[in-house]
C-alpha cells in the first residue's frame, strides 16, 4: 500500500501519476477541443463538451484513487448519502467555504460520479499553468480578473454572465466560493468579518449565476469542509499528509424570489440574496465550531 511509504516517496509517486494523468487526458481533449472552436454550431459544439467532460471525470477519477491509496487518514463524509435525487443529468450550484486548493480536490472526491461534472471560477492569471490551463480554457472554466474597481467588477460580472450561459448547454455543477478567496485568519481580520471561521460573503457572481440560469438549477449543494489539524498544501495532499478531513453535505432549495433578479441594478433583490447567504453563513461558521470542537474532544480522549 502507498499509505505505507515514508511520505517523501508517496509524494514522488502521487505526483508522478497526476503529471502523467493531466498530460495525456489533456492530450486526449485536443481533437475534441479543436473541432469545438472550429465549428461554431450548436449541436456540434454540445457533443464535443460532453466528450472534453467524459475524459476530465476519467481525470477526476484516477485522482481519486491515488488519493485513496496514499491517505491514511479516514475522510468523515457526512450527508452525501441523504442528498436525495442527485443526478448527473441535472444542474446544480455548489457552494462551499474556501481553505486551501486542495478543497477542489475534496469537492471532486465527494461528489464526483452524483453531479454533473464540476466547474468554477478561476483566477485570469491561471490560464497560463502549464497544460492544465488549457484543459480549464478547453472545458469553458470562466477566467476573472478579480481586480478592484467598479471597471473590474464590471468585467467579472460580464465574464460570470457569459460563462453562465455556456453553463447552459450541457449539465453542469456551478461551484461558487462565496468568499472569493482562500480563508486566513489575517484576512478574517483585515476584512472585520463577524465570522470565526469564514470571510464576508460576496453575492455577485452567485448573483449573476441565479440570474442567468437560476431556473436550470435543481437545487444548492451547500458543502462545509473542515480541516481539523490545520489547512494542508497540495503537497501534504500528494504525500499522503492532509490528515482527517470533516466534509458535511446537504441539498438547499432555492427561494423562488432569487431564481431570477438584476443583481446589479435591484438594491431589493441584493438585499434578499445577501440575507438568505448571511442565514447559510451563521449556520456554516456554528457548524465549523462544532466540528472543530469535537476533533478536540476525540484527540483530548486519545491522548
Amino acid at each position: 500500500m502507498i499509505s505505507r511509504l515514508p511520505p517523501a516517496l508517496r509524494g514522488t509517486i502521487t505526483g508522478t501519476v497526476l503529471a502523467l494523468n493531466t498530460l495525456l487526458l489533456t492530450l486526449a481533449m485536443v481533437p475534441a477541443a479543436a473541432v469545438k472552436f472550429a465549428i461554431r454550431a450548436t449541436a456540434v459544439r454540445r457533443v464535443c463538451d460532453r466528450v472534453l467532460i467524459a475524459l476530465a471525470s476519467t481525470w477526476v477519477a484516477i485522482n481519486n484513487a491515488w488519493i485513496a491509496a496514499a491517505s491514511p487518514a479516514p475522510w468523515d463524509v457526512r450527508g452525501i448519502e441523504g442528498a436525495e435525487g442527485l443526478r448527473e443529468d441535472a444542474w446544480y450550484l455548489v457552494s462551499s467555504n474556501h481553505r486551501s486548493w486542495v478543497d477542489i480536490v475534496v469537492l471532486q472526491r465527494v461528489l464526483h460520479g452524483r453531479v454533473p461534472f464540476l466547474k468554477f471560477f478561476l483566477k485570469q492569471e491561471l490560464i497560463w499553468v502549464p497544460v492544465i490551463g488549457w484543459a480549464w480554457w478547453a472545458l469553458d472554466f470562466p477566467f476573472m480578473k478579480r481586480g478592484k474597481g467598479a471597471g473590474a467588477q464590471r468585467s467579472d460580472l460580464t465574464a460570470a454572465r457569459e460563462a453562465c450561459e455556456k453553463f447552459k448547454q450541457v449539465p453542469t455543477s456551478v461551484i461558487n466560493f462565496l468568499e472569493g478567496t482562500r480563508y486566513s485568519d489575517a484576512k478574517r481580520d483585515e476584512q472585520g468579518s463577524p465570522y470565526r471561521h469564514l470571510l464576508k460573503p460576496k453575492i455577485g457572481g452567485l448573483g449573476i449565476a441565479l440570474a442567468t440560469m437560476g431556473d436550470m438549477f435543481e437545487s444548492m449543494i451547500d458543502v462545509t469542509i473542515v480541516y481539523p489539524h490545520g489547512t494542508p498544501t497540495f503537497a501534504d495532499l500528494l504525500c499522503g499528509r492532509v490528515g482527517t478531513v470533516h466534509v458535511r453535505v446537504s441539498q438547499v432549495p432555492i427561494p423562488a424570489e432569487l431564481i431570477s433578479g438584476d443583481p446589479i441594478m435591484d438594491r431589493a433583490y441584493r438585499r434578499r440574496l445577501t440575507g438568505w447567504v448571511d442565514a447559510q453563513w451563521v449556520a456554516k461558521d456554528a457548524l465549523i465550531d462544532r466540528l472543530m470542537l469535537e476533533d478536540q474532544k476525540v484527540q483530548a480522549s486519545a491522548a
